[in-house]
């Protein structure tokens, strides 16, 4: 039996919903909607990929290079070139994504620990979907309507591609579950996103230990002089042990498995 939808209840009228007088109830609805997926799903805590929706794979650059046209000129030539050096961070971040993978579903429970979750698109966010996919293992994509950018990717588990319309709700999700950070070379929404992430852990808004992990040594050492917010007195030497800068697969796993292994994990877990 069809049920009917009576329209001019306001819970269920599109003109109210998508009015200023709803914005409440769809900020709310972005609150309860994730939750009940996630507690559908049995996903506990979450590892989190930052990262830019622009680097591409390595066979994608690789084939993007192989056929560009042979009037291309320098310029072309040189973002092509430079597209196949970033393609490293991809596979980097499709490599990691699966071995935590492997080592969240090797730990006891009923629940889903650690489980791989980005922000839902290309790049990046989608060689770590790809990469826990690949590893058999739950993943989440928390996607966000943009006018210029695609949303989505194919490595993200069923039922877990959440699409936000508010940014601070989709970084609320990022956060609240979870229990590791990788930030890994990105533009003005990754820098956004660790900025963000400093100043909470920061100021003790989030006072939850996370590691934070910042991939790409020349990346980050040339994007942010770290040492000189020091020099000039505007962030505390003590603010540099809130995140750890990492340019090898082995090391970031190792940094954040024994971090939560000693911080985090109890009981059936540990």
């Amino acid at each position: 039996m069809t049920k009917i939808i009576d329209k001019d209840r306001f819970y269920y009228n599109p003109d109210f919903l998508g009015s200023s007088s709803g914005r409440s109830v769809r900020i709310l609805s972005e609150y309860y909607g994730p939750l009940q997926r996630m507690q559908r799903k049995r996903i506990s805590d979450t590892i989190v990929f930052f990262g830019s929706a622009r680097i591409h794979a390595r066979e994608v650059a690789q084939d993007a290079l192989d056929n560009a046209p042979k009037d291309s000129d320098k310029q072309s030539l040189k973002r092509l070139k430079m597209d196949l050096k970033m393609s490293r961070y991809y596979e980097d971040a499709r490599i990691l994504a699966g071995k935590f993978t492997k080592w969240s579903k090797s730990l006891k429970g009923t629940k889903h620990r650690y489980i791989i979750c980005s922000g839902g698109g290309p790049g990046i966010m989608e060689a770590s979907n790809r990469g826990a996919s690949e590893a058999g293992g739950v993943n989440v994509g928390l996607t966000i309507s943009l006018p210029n950018e695609s949303s989505g990717n194919k490595w993200i588990s069923d039922d877990l591609d959440m699409k936000f319309h508010y940014f601070f709700m989709r970084k609320f999700w990022f956060l609240y579950l979870a229990k590791a950070l990788i930030v890994w070379p990105g533009g003005f929404g990754t820098l956004d996103e660790l900025m963000e992430l400093l100043t909470l852990i920061q100021t003790e808004k989030i006072k939850k230990r996370l590691p934070i992990v910042l991939y790409g040594k020349e990346f980050w050492e040339k994007v942010v002089n770290w040492d000189y917010l020091v020099d000039i007195g505007t962030i505390s030497p003590e603010d540099l042990d809130l995140f750890h800068i990492s340019d090898d697969i082995n090391d970031t796993f190792i940094y954040v498995t024994k971090f939560i292994e000693t911080n985090q994990l109890k009981g059936p877990n540990f």
